[in-house]
């Protein structure tokens, strides 16, 4: 039998507040344990939850984002549930009036398509403290510097079919939070989580399976393994008539498997209830209209903007916005060189491979923006030739100056003298003479053979536009 897999999203970004959501307590990520969470975070008798009003501003800036119903009216309410790192017993959430409704995204898919992905809803919440097993044989230890963060959840319809849609989906959240400014998307401290919520069904079959969900994954590499081992557990119990069972599972990085970790509840069994320490959230247009001010070019826009105004393909646009931070780097490099494909070819190319393979951040790139711009002038005014500019690069890579500082120092300088060229043409025809009538008898393939022997001649400086139009001339 065919099966079709029905995926849906739950993200947790941590929003960028310096303080926490309901405390001054402060965010920053390193403390040492329990140092950054105050009577409030631990619900110490007599405490009252405030409001973090930047959390609320973020949470309107991503409903706005994805064309979603930003609420008037939204409430704050208590999740019950009892856990060691869950202080007071209680986790305050949003329920049933949450401050982000119904919105979408459109994805972009690898055959170059693109799909659109529902959002339920985006709520606002608390994060719960951190569990440490590592450390401690036989017991748990517990850092409550997390507790309160504030989180902001992100809910998608089940309209994601495959790991690839649901990687998509995600980067494009992870892309979005960050254009906004809204949240770090640090995956390694725990900015961005996902959990992913797996059924099959045979296909043509409207009604949903029985589905798992797959908690706290970190990392997209991560949910691709979690999903397709996932698909593969729950086919095989389909197949060999057994019924899913609906829980909460866990990815174990080391073994590449899911395992059980508890069944999953339902939402009475968490007890929700208006949080009575907190007034209902109001909002009115004049507020929401402030905020629609603040947002900035958004991924799709720019995106559309690099394909219609730049001249950009579909797929360099798409790479180019991936991150705010890409996008900036790759207009600053444009306006240096004056040619939109080249500055995308380099930064999607050579740049993006060193940066790979030295592991190294676009912001801590030796070469600035304004550097590989120069570097690109100098290809297309002829001084040096792309061949050479790799070289050039290289060079600017291990800090030795700017693309006219290293030409000059190297003496990578092009060749466009046609006479130079002509008496290198010349000494490599003559030495080639066996050659130099086959190609005149019809070889033509050969003409690249004859342009290798003048590039080596010329050690590579040349330009071989020259010499492909000089050499045809004198082999006729």
């Amino acid at each position: 039998m065919e099966w079709e897999m029905v995926i849906g999203l739950e993200i947790h970004a941590q929003l960028a507040t310096k303080t926490k959501i309901f405390s001054p307590a402060s965010t920053a990520f390193g403390a040492e344990p329990n140092t950054q969470a105050c009577a409030i975070d631990l619900g110490m008798p007599g405490v009252l939850p405030v409001l973090n009003k930047q959390a609320v501003r973020m949470a309107t800036k991503f409903g706005l984002a994805i064309d979603a119903g930003v609420a008037r009216t939204s409430v704050f309410a208590r999740k019950n549930y009892f856990y060691p790192d869950l202080p007071k017993g209680y986790q305050i959430s949003q329920f049933e009036l949450p401050i982000v409704g119904v919105g979408e995204l459109e994805i972009d898919l690898e055959d170059g398509s693109t799909k659109m992905i529902g959002v339920t809803r985006a709520h606002l919440e608390e994060d719960a403290g951190k569990s440490l097993h590592e450390d401690y044989h036989g017991m748990s230890g517990i850092d409550l510097n997390r507790a309160g963060t504030p989180l902001l959840e992100i809910v998608s319809e089940p309209d994601i079919r495959s790991a690839a849609e649901a990687i998509a989906y995600a980067k494009k959240i992870h892309s979005l939070v960050q254009y906004l400014e809204i949240c770090d998307g640090n995956m390694q401290e725990g900015s961005f989580r996902m959990d992913v919520n797996i059924s099959l069904r045979p296909f043509g079959q409207e009604e949903f399976g029985t589905r798992a969900e797959i908690k706290n994954l970190n990392s997209f590499r991560f949910m691709e393994k979690a999903i397709a081992f996932e698909f593969e557990r729950q086919m095989d119990i389909l197949e060999e008539g057994g019924k899913v069972v609906q829980e909460t599972r866990l990815f174990d990085v080391d073994e590449g498997e899911t395992r059980s970790m508890r069944s999953k509840e339902e939402a009475n069994d968490y007890r929700y209830f208006p949080d009575p320490d907190l007034l209902p959230v109001v909002l009115d247009d004049a507020y929401i209209e402030a905020v629609r001010k603040e947002l900035p070019e958004l991924p799709n826009e720019k995106k559309h903007r690099f394909i219609t105004h730049l001249g950009l393909s579909g797929y360099d646009a798409s790479a180019l916005t991936s991150s705010r931070e890409l996008a900036a780097y790759f207009e600053a490099v444009a306006e240096v060189a004056g040619d939109n494909k080249q500055a995308a070819n380099w930064v999607m190319g050579e740049l993006s491979a060193a940066l790979n393979k030295e592991g190294t951040a676009l912001a801590d790139s030796p070469v600035t923006a304004a550097m590989l711009g120069g570097m690109i002038q100098r290809i297309t005014d002829n001084t040096i030739s792309g061949k050479i500019a790799k070289q050039v690069f290289e060079a600017m890579w291990n800090g030795e100056g700017d693309a006219d500082t290293v030409i000059d120092k190297r003496g990578l300088k092009q060749i466009t003298d046609t006479g130079a060229i002509e008496a290198m043409i010349d000494e490599v025809i003559a030495a080639n003479p066996a050659q130099a009538e086959q190609f005149r008898a019809g070889k033509e393939q050969l003409l690249g053979f004859f342009v290798g022997q003048v590039m080596k001649v010329s050690k590579g400086q040349a330009n071989p536009g020259q010499v492909n139009q000089i050499l045809r001339d004198k082999l006729k």
